[in-house]
């Protein structure tokens, strides 16, 4: 596993500033990877209070996301990112590991 294994770029980090900006005290994005998709595994993003022990925690500029110890080990060497373009707004991850993909973005193999 790389030393820093999930970065956040700029973009995402704003994104996720504005969106908890809106939310309870305390409210994190959490980001893991559950089986399913149409590619085999997925990314899910949540909007939750609580924190496990072992959770790495990215943490910048009042954007905080947690991500368990299980999906660090798909998402390692990934980068997440906020993209707002012609085709819409919406977080990518950009995973070294994933060998394939969907059209939508969230559901990938390795």
């Amino acid at each position: 596993m790389s030393e820093t294994p999930v970065a956040i770029t700029d973009a995402a980090i704003k994104r996720v500033a504005k969106i908890l900006s809106n939310e309870p005290d305390g409210t994190v994005l959490r980001v893991s990877v559950e089986g399913g998709g149409c590619s085999g595994f997925q990314y899910k993003y949540d909007l939750v209070t609580s924190r496990e022990e072992d959770d790495l925690i990215l943490q910048q500029d009042g954007a905080t996301v947690l991500i368990d110890p299980i999906s660090v080990q798909y998402m390692d060497g990934s980068t997440i990112d906020f993209v707002n373009d012609i085709m819409g707004q919406s977080f990518q991850i950009k995973n070294p590991q994933a060998t394939a993909g969907c059209g939508c973005g969230t559901s990938f193999s390795i």
